[in-house]
């Protein structure tokens, strides 16, 4: 389990592989990577960083996003598998997607139980007394 100062419950990894990827696929919004993450899934894909970017990223102000497509009732990350429900970069993914469930909007206790839904591997934390 990894539990994170300030956030008022614990995440199991392991639950991951049974979620069929939650985190990945729901409404729209964005998907924020680093021009060095964005390197890294470049290289990972074996493709050059130009067309990656004309590929898989939008602009969005000064930051940059990867593209969703649509999925199901909603959108998914263009690198969602939809066959086997999984992220295609897990292992170059970028920090927001390593980062989950550990987001600051979740510190917020009133945010807590929209996570509970999404996220089978968020346990919420008991109050020490």
């Amino acid at each position: 389990m990894i539990k994170d100062l300030g956030f008022k419950f614990q995440f199991d990894p392991l639950k991951c592989q049974e979620c069929g990827g939650k985190c990945c696929t729901g409404e729209s919004g964005y998907i924020f990577a680093s021009i060095k993450e964005m390197e890294r899934i470049a290289q990972f894909l074996g493709i050059s960083f130009e067309d990656f970017g004309l590929k898989y990223v939008k602009k969005v102000g000064y930051k940059f996003s990867l593209l969703e497509k649509p999925f199901k009732e909603g959108f998914a990350c263009v690198f969602f598998d939809e066959k086997k429900h999984c992220c295609m970069i897990y292992e170059v993914r970028p920090k927001q997607c390593r980062d989950f469930p550990f987001w600051d909007i979740y510190r917020n206790e009133e945010n807590i139980p929209i996570l509970l839904r999404e996220c089978i591997g968020v346990e919420r934390l008991e109050e020490r007394e």
